[in-house]
């Protein structure tokens, strides 16, 4: 059976992000649910925050420098393919890519200097994107 890909309209945020992994029974930060994108997952083994890199506390260890491509939706969450019609142009253009699902929607991180690759990875495929007024 072939999957059809959907073409997706997408856009970036326009803050470098920073991902900070801390231990399993740290306490949730308040730095660490601020600005207007965040995500925070624990598990039995860490505490992993995304959060926009300017608000990293100095002297935690964090890998910084990614961005954000904003899947616009909302989406079923039964929906089949989504994804996949994302990550794999990005896979053969050898973009690295972290995805973050929420309720509606799904989020792709790039590092920053892999961005414009991923854009035009992305548009080659069939998907769009939504130019902010500064762009």
């Amino acid at each position: 059976m072939t999957l059809t890909l959907r073409r997706l309209q997408l856009s970036t945020l326009p803050e470098t992000y920073a991902i900070v992994g801390l231990s399993q029974g740290t306490q949730l930060p308040a730095w660490a649910t601020q600005g207007s994108f965040f995500s925070v997952t624990r598990t039995s083994d860490e505490l992993s925050i995304i959060v926009e890199e300017s608000r990293v506390p100095a002297g935690l260890q964090f890998q910084g420098g990614w961005r954000v491509i904003k899947v616009h939706g909302p989406f079923m969450l039964s929906e089949v393919g989504v994804l996949a019609s994302l990550v794999g142009p990005l896979a053969a253009a050898r973009v690295s890519v972290l995805t973050i699902a929420t309720f509606d929607t799904d989020y792709l991180l790039v590092a920053a200097e892999n961005l414009a690759q991923a854009v035009s990875a992305l548009e080659r495929a069939g998907h769009t994107f939504k130019r902010s007024q500064s762009e």
